[in-house]
């Protein structure tokens, strides 16, 4: 999953990505009421029964935050929404992933990169390992929680309207 600047969108494009984020997140609230379930991707890291199932290691060196996640198999996740461009490994396992860009099927080892505004649905065929890198000055798991993920798709940065006023511009 390639890295695209926002800059470089057509129109339709971005009207594909606004649908496919009014379709995740529906989706997202639709597993979230199902008895049973245990995670909110608005609040990461922050649920005690969701920790316990999908344990996280935090750590900090050099400037750089590494978030690693175990996913049993057999689960169905939604990511938070990301607002700035990291890389990830998959270091174990077997992932489908759903992103504005398509599905995606993965098995470790695997390395990519994620552009801001993403957010994806991902299946894990088998227990996986998932590690992701963030650049920041940030010292704690909170603060750089609210640097890196958006609450929602209203976030300047990643807006649609942001991105519909970069092509105005560009298209001038």
């Amino acid at each position: 999953m390639d890295i695209v600047k926002q800059e470089d969108f057509s129109l339709d494009k971005i009207n594909t990505i606004e649908h496919f984020r009014r379709s995740i997140m529906e989706f997202e609230q639709q597993l979230i009421d199902i008895p049973g379930s245990y995670g909110d991707a608005n609040t990461p890291g922050q649920n005690e029964i969701a920790n316990k199932i999908n344990p996280l290691k935090h750590t900090f060196v050099g400037g750089l935050y590494l978030r690693e996640i175990f996913m049993p198999a057999g689960q169905i996740i939604t990511s938070g929404i990301h607002k700035k461009d990291h890389a990830y490994f998959v270091q174990k396992g077997d992932v489908s992933i759903l992103s504005e860009d398509g599905i995606q099927r993965i098995k470790a080892p695997y390395n990519g990169t994620t552009k801001p505004g993403a957010k994806r649905i991902l299946y894990t065929h088998e227990d996986t390992i998932w590690i992701t890198v963030h650049a920041t000055k940030k010292q704690n798991v909170k603060d750089v929680l609210a640097e890196i993920v958006a609450k929602d798709f209203d976030d300047p940065d990643i807006s649609i309207e942001s991105m519909k006023k970069k092509l105005e511009l560009k298209n001038k």
